[in-house]
């Protein structure tokens, strides 16, 4: 067996099906031997999001000879409060001691969005570099310690634990699973017949509301950037306007965001820079003074930078 799938009550269903038909494809277009099995806890059917069940087998958590990859896809949480509420539940807290046992006989272990949380509570993440949901980043660092979280990168791998972004990076995540399994070649026809393509960073896709996570300032800011286009207000300026100095200010959004102010204008400006690009026949240099830089060079700097790619593409992929 190459692959144990492992799924909680609530995964996102989408995640498993692509992850699934992923592997029912490498299979059919070449990796013959190819093997998994869709396991949980206790085996029997598990309810996933959007009204969807699947049938599992149960756990083999004591096997000492498993060497399969263990595979989990996304928890469905979408937010600080309901990932650790999903933490505590039963099946989660044996789950993640069974993790632990599976990498300490030397078995790996891949998780993509909330579900790198499960690694975090088996203690594998220590020490190790990793990625989760870009908006979660700043949970998991704050509850890791010993974690290096990378929140641009799409897939890290360090040593026998791989982890992936937000929860469509569970096809990322496969396709490097699958490289590594079946070979570049046999994977880049996969990813060809399922129109799939592999990115590498999560920077831009970023949207500042989730970033928020809810938090009222962080929207007034977001709100007073997009509504003084194309001068959107300085750092400065914007303390100003909020009744804050600078300082206080940098405070609040790090604590929320775990960004500079000036990275959360960035954001707002760049993401309207791209629904711009993708949405009008302005020209790069009329779309860059439409959200306050003064050269399309800054605007094509930072699209680069954040892994948005040049105007160009962005262009061409709308």
């Amino acid at each position: 067996m190459a692959f144990t799938i492992i799924v909680l009550e609530g995964a996102f269903a989408a995640g498993v099906a692509a992850t699934l038909d992923m592997l029912q494809a490498a299979r059919t277009l070449g990796d013959r031997s190819l093997s998994f099995e869709v396991c949980s806890v206790d085996g029997g059917p598990v309810p996933l999001s959007s009204h969807v069940s699947i049938e599992t087998s149960r756990l083999r958590t004591g096997a000492r000879d498993d060497r399969t990859t263990w595979v989990i896809p996304g928890l469905g949480t979408t937010h600080a409060a309901a990932v650790r509420a999903r933490l505590a539940r039963p099946d989660a807290l044996k789950l993640s001691k069974a993790i632990a046992r599976h990498v300490s006989r030397g078995g790996r272990v891949a998780a993509s969005c909330s579900a790198v949380f499960l690694l975090q509570q088996a203690g594998v993440l220590a020490q190790r570099r990793a990625t989760t949901t870009w908006w979660l980043a700043r949970l998991l660092a704050e509850m890791d310690g010993e974690c290096t979280v990378d929140a641009n990168a799409m897939v890290c791998a360090d040593g026998p634990v791989i982890t992936a972004g937000a929860a469509f990076a569970q096809t990322d995540l496969m396709l490097h699973l699958l490289r590594e399994r079946c070979g570049a070649r046999l994977v880049d026809l996969l990813a060809r017949t399922l129109l799939l393509d592999g990115r590498q960073a999560q920077a831009k896709y970023v949207a500042p509301e989730l970033l928020a996570n809810g938090d009222a300032l962080i929207g007034r800011i977001t709100s007073e950037i997009e509504a003084h286009f194309p001068n959107p207000p300085s750092v400065a300026r914007l303390a100003s306007r909020l009744g804050m100095t600078e300082r206080t200010l940098s405070r609040h959004v790090h604590r929320v965001t775990g960004r500079s102010t000036l990275a959360l204008v960035h954001s707002v400006k760049l993401r309207r820079a791209q629904t711009l690009l993708q949405s009008t026949r302005m020209s790069v240099d009329d779309v860059a003074a439409e959200v306050g830089y003064q050269d399309a060079g800054a605007l094509r700097r930072l699209l680069k930078k954040l892994g948005g790619g040049s105007p160009r593409a962005l262009r061409s992929a709308s």
